[in-house]
């Protein structure tokens, strides 16, 4: 089924011309309730969207859409462990890992095999780890105490890591250290290297497959940097590694009980609840870490049970649809007013362009339709000097999501309020632009308005909050490929940049020119084998 062509996508293309015109300072005048018609808590959550460039009938007719795309029987293939990721024949499983009950997952009456007796395997040899660096009982083979860890992955095996470990960095061991390398690029890995004391410094391999190019060539440069200094044997002692291929991560010189599995059911853009969190639960902690999984399984249960027009990410998924499909955004701003979220933004670009940033649905017909926009956004108060002008006087239509907590874990007396208002400053002037002062006499000054924005308000930024808020963007992101038609879990445009990178790298090396280029990238090679020889 093309979703573009159900008489759902049809009324709110009609309705869409008639939301068109209309100013959310018009919508708001007309409705005394707006924000408690259009705003929801889910575990002390504010999900505020009713800046949003909505109507009561708009969010019907968005419903209708859900159902139209069999929203609800898809939300329970998901759950049930059918192979939801069909173009690779797997289940998506990666809420179990956030399953804290002693109960099945997926429920005994689904028909599909019940994970958690590994799952919570997993969990409990994770607890041992963490719980031995943390407490200094794990030395590196010269009989130091590790105070540095550090993650080599890339993707989804170290965004995620890194973009908790550092919203969370106000409850990190004071006593340990941890990084996070994924570039090929030397500048990366080097200057970590540089800082740290062999001898006491442990490194995590993260690659589902064991032979993602930027970790291993990362790992082995590791490796090398522990022979030189421990000798061989002692080195080895000093990894760790998270995979699917424990052959391979063997075959390394990592030991046997020193790898940590990672399932085909879980998807590396959603997988930081996993083993691939271990960087996350060695800065704060396994307590601390169960209640990051306990924040996104309340959003499981939420998302499972809540009805859709209640329904925080499916929310979310739908006012995203509106906006990109019927409104015309091609573009959506992330913008956190909230410091430890830095990476945030950049976390969610892998999680939904990767996921979404398809064409053609699960039969190969195309959708037929724009699916995710560009996501964007940095760390206000900073964006407001950097491309705010062009949110309000720019004249494109650029929705945006403002993030921000009541409680600062930060102790500076004066910062965080003026934080907050600056947050809601922006969102009100996005909305209704220079007319809530007074409309400016002098046009360039002008701010017309009417950019449409959501903000969520958690009560501060611990570990059940950002899980909570991390779930959400992940059923999101599920939500909009459901609706779309598209497979959110496999990323077969990844997979091309790295196949013409092997068959490039010879020529850059200097051994041989690849048969067939295109006469730019033979240039291109050409100048780089000259200057790189001339070295």
């Amino acid at each position: 089924m093309n979703i573009t062509e159900t008489p759902a996508w049809k009324a709110l293309a009609e309705h869409a011309g008639e939301m068109k015109p209309r100013h959310l300072r018009e919508l708001f005048a007309s409705d005394p309730g707006r924000f408690s018609r259009f705003s929801l808590d889910v575990e002390g959550m504010l999900f505020d969207y009713s800046k949003q460039r909505i109507a009561p009938k708009t969010l019907d007719l968005l419903v209708a859409l859900a159902d139209a795309a069999r929203l609800g029987t898809q939300i329970d293939a998901l759950f049930s462990g059918a192979p939801v990721n069909r173009s690779e024949h797997r289940a998506a499983l990666h809420m179990a890992l956030r399953h804290l009950d002693d109960s099945p997952f997926p429920s005994s009456d689904s028909g599909f095999e019940d994970v958690m007796p590994q799952v919570r395997a997993l969990r409990e040899r994770m607890g041992e780890l963490v719980r031995a660096i943390r407490d200094g009982a794990l030395r590196g083979a010269s009989g130091e105490p590790i105070r540095a860890v550090v993650n080599l992955g890339v993707g989804g095996s170290g965004l995620g890591p890194k973009m908790a470990t550092q919203a969370l960095e106000h409850l990190a061991h004071p006593g340990l250290r941890v990084f996070h390398v994924s570039n090929f690029d030397d500048a990366d890995l080097w200057p970590v290297l540089d800082k740290l004391d062999p001898r006491s410094t442990l490194f995590i391999v993260t690659s589902k497959t064991f032979t993602t190019q930027e970790t291993l060539t990362n790992a082995r440069s590791a490796r090398d940097w522990l022979l030189s200094a421990l000798g061989a044997e002692a080195a080895m002692e000093q990894f760790v590694a998270v995979t699917g291929n424990a052959e391979a991560a063997q075959a390394f010189g990592i030991r046997p009980d020193r790898v940590y599995p990672f399932w085909e059911w879980v998807g590396g853009r959603f997988s930081l609840w996993s083993a691939v969190g271990l960087p996350i639960a060695i800065s704060i902690g396994m307590e601390h870490f169960e209640n990051f999984l306990a924040g996104g399984a309340a959003m499981d249960r939420h998302f499972r049970a809540a009805p859709f027009s209640a329904n925080l990410p499916v929310l979310m998924a739908l006012i995203g649809i509106w906006n990109t499909n019927f409104l015309g955004a091609s573009t959506h701003l992330l913008n956190p007013y909230c410091q430890p979220l830095c990476w945030l933004p950049g976390y969610l670009q892998q999680l939904e362009m990767e996921s979404n940033g398809k064409t053609l649905g699960d039969d190969a017909d195309p959708v037929g339709a724009d699916t995710a926009p560009v996501l964007w956004g940095g760390i206000g108060s900073d964006t407001q000097h950097a491309y705010f002008q062009l949110l309000h006087q720019g004249g494109r239509l650029i929705p945006c999501d403002f993030i921000a907590c009541a409680e600062s874990e930060a102790a500076l007396p004066g910062h965080h309020e003026q934080l907050l208002a600056n947050c809601l400053a922006q969102a009100e002037a996005l909305a209704f632009g220079s007319a809530v002062l007074g409309e400016e006499e002098d046009p360039r000054k002008r701010c017309p308005g009417n950019q449409p924005s959501s903000v969520f308000l958690l009560p501060r930024l611990g570990p059940f909050q950002l899980g909570l808020l991390i779930a959400a963007y992940e059923h999101k992101v599920f939500t909009q490929g459901a609706i779309w038609g598209i497979n959110p879990f496999d990323q077969w445009g990844v997979e091309l940049g790295k196949k013409l990178a092997r068959r490039l790298l010879p020529a850059i090396a200097g051994t041989e020119m690849p048969t067939g280029s295109d006469t730019s990238t033979a240039g291109l090679i050409a100048w780089l084998r000259a200057r790189i020889h001339e070295r």
